[in-house]
């Protein structure tokens, strides 16, 4: 009767057990204030940055805005605490994982992905990501060059030696060879890539390419790759530019590379052009770098030199893990899942795994019942009272002996 009661015994806390853990999972209004997400976004597209404007519902904003991957101990992250709105989050164009591409009827969109969370220390699912564009219209090839440390607009500039208008020039970054035209956007570390710098077709000026560098678009650090004469400061990182007939042309191969906390790259270099006639681009493109004629030579760089122009473009370099998974740090996204996964709530799954339990508790308790009841039928069959181990009676006569 006590092994009864004890089983009984459990059965009861398991039951309340499950009871207990599924008033648990009941959910319980919140006193908490939900926090306003951002519900008006805006962009002003401006010379050299993206000026984003987010309000909210309530008037005020309290979190934190960043580009997407930059959501740590960045000089990018913006915070507010009660803000009025809109507020006005800014993002530069070199800077910040700002990336951008030629479209095919001449200009330039400038793209970035911001992400707005409502949280000062936390990343939520109340966190928006929005996928910000700027479109640049370029026409008559206006670009903007230095010449004798002035800046100018090619379109007011005037001629300096021949009559011949400026050209554009344009800096791309190509995955592998150059001419299968794949231009360079997500790599990993060590893919061959190819920069190429070109000037726009024509007879009077050529190029020298100097003063390339690499940065990480944080202001935090940077590393020159080319120097002023035009020579590689490390040809383990990058080599010396091909220059092509016409010296409108110069490429260089390497190897994907980036800096260890970020994976945005962008690359600058100065274009420095050259008057073809005469000779005048002999003398410096392709460089002398065996060391003997730099002096003479940056001299040459400097004299006679029409003008400076300053070339820029940009990529994102990842590990090689890094492509074979989400970020996972600022994620704002859903994702579908499979159509052969099966989707169960944490409420069901915590049901489940009671009854289960009490199932399997049960078995046990019947099984420890009949092991019982076993043992007690066998003591009763030893302890019977009719049972002898004399098969048949006996008699006890006594014998007399008499002479």
């Amino acid at each position: 009767m006590s092994f009864l009661r004890l089983s009984a015994y459990l059965f009861t806390v398991l039951i309340l057990s499950a009871t207990t853990l599924q008033a648990a999972n009941i959910p319980v209004p919140s006193t908490t204030s939900v926090p306003e997400v951002a519900q008006d976004v805006r962009i002003d597209c401006n010379s050299d940055e993206i000026v984003v404007s987010v309000s909210t519902r309530s008037g005020r904003f309290n979190g934190m805005i960043y580009p997407r991957g930059l959501s740590k101990n960045s000089s990018c992250l913006t915070e507010w605490r009660q803000h009025d709105t809109p507020v006005r989050y800014t993002l530069p164009l070199r800077g910040c994982n700002t990336m951008n591409t030629e479209l095919d009827d001449g200009g330039v969109e400038y793209f970035n992905t911001i992400v707005v969370q409502p949280h000062l220390k936390l990343v939520t699912n109340q966190g928006r990501g929005f996928h910000i564009r700027c479109r640049y219209q370029t026409q008559d090839n206006t670009n903007t060059i230095t010449n004798n440390a002035l800046t100018v607009d090619l379109m007011e500039a005037k001629p300096l030696t021949a009559l011949a208008p400026m050209p554009g020039c344009t800096m791309k970054i190509f995955y592998g060879d150059p001419g299968l035209h794949e231009v360079a956007e997500n790599v990993k570390i060590g893919d061959p890539l190819t920069l190429v710098v070109q000037l726009d077709k024509q007879d009077t000026y050529g190029i020298s390419v100097t003063e390339c560098l690499v940065r990480d678009g944080l202001g935090w650090g940077e590393q020159r790759l080319i120097n002023s004469w035009g020579c590689p400061v490390d040809g383990e990182i990058m080599g010396m530019f091909q220059y092509a007939d016409g010296q409108t042309r110069a490429e260089v191969h390497f190897q994907a590379h980036k800096f260890p906390y970020t994976a945005s790259v962008y690359y600058q270099c100065n274009v420095k052009l050259c008057m073809k006639a005469d000779g005048g681009c002999d003398q410096i493109a392709p460089p002398n770098c065996g060391g003997a004629r730099h002096r003479r030579q940056a001299k040459d760089l400097s004299e006679g030199t029409p003008a400076t122009i300053e070339v820029y473009s940009g990529l994102y370099v990842n590990e090689a893990n890094d492509l074979a998974k989400a970020d996972q740090d600022d994620s704002v996204y859903s994702e579908r899942a499979s159509e052969d996964s099966i989707c169960i709530s944490q409420r069901s799954f915590a049901i489940g795994i009671c009854i289960a339990g009490l199932v399997l508790m049960l078995a046990v308790i019947a099984a420890i019942l009949i092991l019982l009841a076993r043992r007690r039928n066998k003591k009763i069959t030893s302890s019977n009272p009719d049972s002898s181990i004399y098969s048949g009676p006996y008699t006890n006569t006594a014998y007399s002996h008499s002479s």
